[in-house]
């Protein structure tokens, strides 16, 4: 099948992915005069009341803001926020399928990072969550460090988190596999972007050895110069031996290849001089940094890419519906790091139970053990991290 064409031609049928329904029925006076006036002023004058009602009376605590400015579309760049709307639409379709939550996409008009802020503050009390989508780096980090700060819900940047959760889940099954322990492993990301800089910190709270982050200069390291801010920040944390030079130079005898880059940046050579028995994760979509085939035949003894085409695909898909279905069912205000990780763990158990194998290290999205067990392990996390605000909902 020509995915593109075909998707096209649906689109086109569609006319957008999404519709919206309702739960009450409208077929009579009475229905009418329930689901709106005057029945309805009840409601409003509860919430009136005591706003926190707005919970248990209206759609609020199942509802999660899709938000992008359209500036890193997917592979497509900076495309705008029109153009990123299929992207959306299609990120609230899985959101519904795989974590029955409703999300509906708000595409802002401006790469500014005050705009977008007070564009989703002011709008936040119609949501449980909000969910950031395919905003440039450094930038995004700046708009999520912000949001944080000025709304009561979790904010939750999945091009950051969301790979992170798989990635790490991806890794501890991998290195059951080859017989390494987390804490004697040396890793290599090759992105230092929002999807390596949120990896490295999450691998590193989960008990990895060391992160070593290349971005266009080469490492990463503490001293740099022209690093912006989060660079900086990063460089405290990872590459504690000072590593520096190219990304084959800091490869030689890593254990570890993540790469959330470009195509084509790793070579048979490069895979070659890693450690024993290396894992390789090259996920630059759609053409990763190297091709399975290559890193296999150097010698890579366990490999995962985005893509659904090769063995273990590492798929945002797998934690982001059950992470925000854990956060909405308690009311979480934040996302922690610990209920990442708890998600994280879930993911890679659920492979485990299964037995694991070179080419199985995660499970299918479309598993439903994967929405049950990632989401109960948000749940846990968001009540001994502290920020669960309500008993479990009924979802």
């Amino acid at each position: 099948m020509d995915y593109s064409e075909e998707s096209l031609r649906l689109h086109r049928e569609w006319r957008g992915k999404l519709d919206i329904g309702h739960k009450m029925p409208v077929k009579t006076r009475e229905d009418l005069s329930l689901a709106y006036t005057p029945g309805v002023a009840a409601a409003c004058l509860e919430i009136r009341k005591d706003p926190d009602r707005c919970w248990d009376l209206t759609g609020r605590w199942n509802t999660v803001a899709v938000v992008t400015d359209g500036s890193a579309v997917l592979g497509l760049g900076d495309i705008g926020p029109l153009a990123g709307m299929p992207v959306m639409e299609g990120k609230c379709v899985l959101f519904k399928a795989f974590g029955g939550v409703d999300a509906f996409p708000v595409c802002v008009g401006s790469k500014d990072v005050r705009d977008i802020v007070e564009t989703v503050r002011l709008i936040s009390g119609s949501f449980g969550g909000v969910n950031l989508e395919d905003i440039s780096a450094p930038r995004c980090f700046e708009v999520e460090r912000r949001l944080k700060e000025a709304v009561d819900i979790p904010v939750f940047h999945d091009d950051q988190h969301g790979t992170a959760v798989v990635i790490l889940a991806a890794l501890r099954n991998a290195l059951k596999i080859v017989g390494k322990e987390m804490a004697d492993v040396r890793a290599v990301v090759s992105g230092a972007g929002a999807a390596g800089a949120a990896s490295a910190r999450l691998l590193l709270s989960a008990g990895l050895g060391d992160v070593v982050l290349c971005d266009r200069k080469g490492a990463v390291w503490r001293g740099r110069d022209g690093m912006d801010p989060e660079k900086a920040s990063l460089a405290e944390i990872t590459n504690r031996d000072l590593v520096r030079g190219s990304l084959a130079d800091v490869m030689r005898g890593a254990d570890v290849f993540i790469g959330v880059s470009a195509a084509g940046l790793v070579s048979r050579d490069m895979v070659r001089s890693m450690g024993r028995d290396p894992v390789v994760f090259p996920m630059a979509n759609p053409v990763p940094e190297i091709l399975p085939g290559e890193a296999l035949e150097a010698g890579a003894a366990v490999v995962g890419t985005g893509r659904s085409d090769f063995p273990n695909q590492i798929n945002n898909v797998l934690a982001f519906p059950g992470i925000f279905r854990g956060a909405l069912d308690v009311r979480a205000s934040d996302i922690t790091q610990r209920m990442l990780v708890a998600a994280s763990g879930a993911l890679a158990g659920i492979a485990e139970e299964d037995g694991l194998d070179r080419e199985r290290i995660l499970p299918l999205p479309f598993d439903p053990r994967v929405r049950e067990r990632v989401s109960g392990a948000v749940v846990e996390a968001a009540v001994s991290s502290g920020v669960a605000r309500a008993a479990m909902a009924k979802s």
